[in-house]
């Protein structure tokens, strides 16, 4: 068995409190990993192409007000 599936099997077996607590605990690190790939891409100059783009787009109008 590897380790995703002990995971797996372990989360399984958590009670509805214990779920809810590893859900906003998964939630948390989930956003830090996210946070620090955008950072990362920040830096790298790796988003640059996509704000050109956006910012295109939006002179030529061709955009959705929210």
């Amino acid at each position: 068995m590897n380790k995703v599936q002990e995971i797996q099997l372990a989360v399984s077996t958590l009670s509805t409190d214990e779920f809810r607590r590893f859900r906003e605990w998964f939630a948390e690190i989930e956003a830090e990993i996210w946070d620090e790939q955008i950072e990362k891409d920040i830096h790298t100059g790796n988003l640059e192409q996509l704000a050109d783009e956006a910012i295109q787009q939006f002179r030529a109008g061709q955009y959705t007000e929210l």
